[in-house]
């Protein structure tokens, strides 16, 4: 995984919930590839053709509230979200976000201060966020070394087989 991490921005307001981000007539999708092509399509019908491989979503309070399905966090990383910054997360969404490898980061300060396409880089190690767009330097809380023991694996499972592996 690459330290620093560069997007563009999308950016969504409070309360996103879990059938905005994977809506749940769509359940019957299993196909990681399909399910990507649904990404937002409850708030956002346009993001799926805009969102490119490393691209961000920026959200502000409670991003991923509602459901406990891991629908929700496969289609962010499906459809190649390299990273969701939120002032704050629904918690269940939060801990499948980083147990399935896709980056949640806190960042109590940053909506608002960002514009839908504006250019963003992430330094996973320091917690570091610019707006390239604008110069503005965002500080996230950082995660855990577990955590990002975690992302670093591509998800739990992965590490759990690594970890397997040098038993």
């Amino acid at each position: 995984m690459d330290t620093i991490l560069k997007g563009k921005a999308f950016v969504y307001g409070a309360n996103i919930d879990t059938d905005q981000i994977y809506p749940a007539p769509l359940l019957t999708i299993t196909d990681a590839d399909k399910v990507g092509q649904h990404a937002m399509e409850g708030v956002d019908p346009a993001f799926v053709q805009e969102c490119q491989p490393g691209d961000m979503i920026v959200a502000s309070t409670n991003f991923g509230c509602g459901s406990s399905r891991e629908h929700a966090a496969v289609t962010l990383k499906a459809a190649g979200v390299s990273a969701v910054i939120a002032a704050s997360f629904g918690r269940i969404f939060y801990r499948n976000a980083i147990n399935l490898g896709l980056l949640a980061i806190v960042c109590k300060d940053i909506h608002g201060h960002v514009k839908r396409g504006d250019r963003l880089s992430l330094d996973v190690a320091t917690s570091t966020i610019v707006n390239e767009s604008t110069g503005e330097t965002f500080q996230a809380e950082p995660l855990s070394e577990y955590m990002m023991d975690i992302i670093r694996h591509g998800g739990i499972k992965p590490m759990m087989r690594a970890m397997a592996g040098k038993i």
